[in-house]
This record gives structure tokens, C-alpha cells and sequence, in this order.
């Protein structure tokens, strides 16, 4: 499904990112750790074409992303506030993301209806601009508006953070549901061991843009990951 070969990526002669090989299968559930600086955002950044590989490159269905367009379809992504428009309410925002996928005002309503214990009563008929929401729930913004459309990839740098315990083990259920029910890869990033290790079959590590553990998640691998992590 997405291939990495001999991808790096310079700033200024510093080398923030390398990885020989990676390979994600199809309806994996695959999570990146590492501390800041380690190279996750831009792995994603290369992934979404936001930036420009210094060598390699990243094949996602046979498609190199930064030579074609034609990935864009089939893959969603939440990175950061910045995927927003602040201009926006969330309705005029989910709509919008629905056109971009072909999906009309009733498609949008019909998964929207799904995510009311999602957004808690704290989202929808607000008439609030995307700008003005907590950042908690401009995070719940982006989560669901990359559902929209059914992609095959999606892609989400740190989704638990800034959300309540509530909805983070409601977005548990969510990620769970589609790597395991509806074949979806989902690639997340984030600093919670706890919560990653709960929804991702498989975890690397990154290191200084280096991959150091490549694990396929188990009960001991939660306890592998803090003992590493403390040194």
C-alpha cells in the first residue's frame, strides 16, 4: 500500500529524516513515536507531498506522491489547525471537504450523524467559526472531516491531544473500527504511548529521523516502549 525507499530530507545541509525502507500494508493500523525533532511530521509532510523529499521517495498504490496527483482520492489527513479554514462553521466546513469528495450535503449529514457522542453537542448548530472553537474541538473538526469521502489512507500526526478522556476512547473506537472493520490504513502520530499502543497493530520508532524499532504491538510492547523511552 505505501513504500518508502532511500527517503531523506534536508534543512540547511542537517539531515532531519532518513529512512532506507518502509513498507505499510493495506488496513494496517500503523503508529509513529519518537520524541520531538524525531522526524514524524515530516515523514507525514512527505507522505501528504507538503514538502519536497531531498532523496527516495513515497509510493501510496503504486503512485509516487511528489510526480502525481492521482493519490489524492483515496487519502485523507488531520495534521494540524492549519488543514482548517477559520472563516468557516463546521457545517460550512464538513460540506466543503464533502464536495472536494464527491459527496453531497446528505452523505456528509449521514456520517456526521454518526459522531454526535463525538462532538458531544459542542460542534454542530454552534454557529461558531471553526477560529473560535477550544482546540479540542477543532481537533474533533479535523478528525471527522477526514472520514469524509471513505478514504483508503488516513493519516493523523497526534490525534489525542488537547481531547478529553471521553473522547479519546471514543476516538479509540473509532481508529480500531477502521483498520479492523472497514480495511482503512491509518497512520497516526503521537507522544501517548498508552493510546497508541491501544489502537495500532504495528508501531515504529523514530529516532533523530532514523527508524531504531520496528514493532508489531503486543502486551509487552507498551513496557518496551517507556523502558526505551526512559533510557
Amino acid at each position: 500500500m505505501i513504500i518508502t525507499s532511500n527517503l531523506s530530507k534536508k534543512y540547511n545541509n542537517s539531515l532531519v529524516l532518513n529512512i532506507e525502507s518502509l513498507e505499510i500494508p493495506k488496513g494496517q493500523s500503523f503508529g509513529l513515536v519518537g520524541n520531538n525533532g524525531a522526524g514524524k511530521t515530516t515523514y507525514f509532510s512527505l507522505l501528504l507531498d507538503l514538502i519536497q523529499p531531498t532523496t527516495g521517495f513515497i509510493k501510496t498504490n503504486n503512485i509516487q506522491v511528489n510526480e502525481s496527483e492521482d493519490w489524492k482520492p483515496f487519502t485523507s489527513a488531520f495534521i494540524d489547525e492549519s488543514f482548517l479554514i477559520g472563516y468557516l462553521t463546521a457545517e460550512e466546513y464538513f460540506y466543503f471537504i464533502g464536495e472536494l469528495r464527491n459527496q453531497n450535503k446528505a452523505d456528509v449529514n449521514a456520517l456526521l450523524s454518526q459522531f454526535e457522542d463525538f462532538f458531544h453537542g459542542e460542534i454542530l448548530n454552534q454557529k461558531k467559526y471553526l477560529r473560535d472553537l477550544s482546540k479540542g474541538n477543532q481537533k474533533k473538526v479535523g478528525i471527522v472531516a477526514a472520514l469524509i469521502g471513505n478514504p483508503d489512507v488516513i493519516i493523523l500526526d497526534e490525534p489525542f491531544a488537547n481531547l478529553d478522556p471521553t473522547t479519546q476512547i471514543r476516538l479509540k473506537g473509532i481508529i480500531k473500527d477502521l483498520a479492523e472493520k472497514k480495511g482503512v490504513t491509518v497512520l497516526i502520530s503521537s507522544h501517548d504511548l498508552m493510546h497508541v499502543t491501544d489502537v495500532c497493530e504495528r508501531i515504529v520508532v523514530l529516532e533523530k529521523g532514523h527508524i531504531i524499532k520496528d514493532l508489531e504491538t503486543n502486551e509487552a510492547t507498551l513496557k518496551e516502549l517507556e523502558a526505551h523511552f526512559a533510557g
